[in-house]
C-alpha cells in the first residue's frame, strides 16, 4: 500500500497548485467550461462539460459524452472519450474510452483504459504505471 500513499501525496500536491485560465486550443460552443481551466495548444474540446481547476496538455482530443472534473491534470497527446474523470493525474500518450467514472487516480504514460459494458460498479480508483492496458 506504499504506492497508494505516494499517489495520494501527488494528487494532494496537484490540488494545491494554482491554475490560470487560458485557451490555446479549439473549444466548441456546445462545451460547458467553468472555473479555472487551462487548455493546451492544438487541443480539441467537443461538447463536453468540464470544471476547473484543470490543466490540459497539448494536442489532446476530448470527445463528447465526457466530463472532466476539478483537480484533473492531463498530459500531452491524450485521448479521452465517454468517460468521467475527477481529481486525477493523466500522463502523456494515454487513451481512455471506458464509459466509467475514474476518480482520485494516477495514470502513467501511454496507458490504455477501455470499457467493458457488463462490469459493475462503474466508479474506479486507479494507480497505473507506464504502458499499462486495462479493461474496466
Amino acid at each position: 500500500m506504499e504506492g497508494h500513499g505516494k499517489a495520494r501525496g501527488l494528487l494532494e500536491a496537484d490540488r494545491a497548485s494554482e491554475t490560470s485560465p487560458c485557451n490555446r486550443g479549439k473549444v466548441e460552443d456546445s462545451s460547458t467550461i467553468t472555473n479555472n481551466v487551462g487548455i493546451g495548444e492544438n487541443t480539441i474540446v467537443r461538447s463536453i462539460t468540464t470544471s476547473g481547476p484543470l490543466i490540459d496538455g497539448q494536442q489532446l482530443f476530448i470527445d463528447p459524452n465526457t466530463y472532466i472534473g476539478p483537480y484533473t491534470r492531463i498530459g500531452d497527446y491524450v485521448t479521452i472519450c465517454n468517460t468521467e474523470i475527477e481529481n486525477t493525474l493523466i500522463m502523456d500518450g494515454t487513451n481512455i474510452d471506458c464509459g466509467r467514472r475514474i476518480t482520485d487516480s494516477l495514470i502513467g504514460r501511454r496507458v490504455r483504459i477501455l470499457g467493458y459494458e457488463q462490469n459493475i460498479p462503474r466508479g474506479h480508483r486507479l494507480i497505473l504505471g507506464d504502458l499499462a492496458t486495462v479493461t474496466l
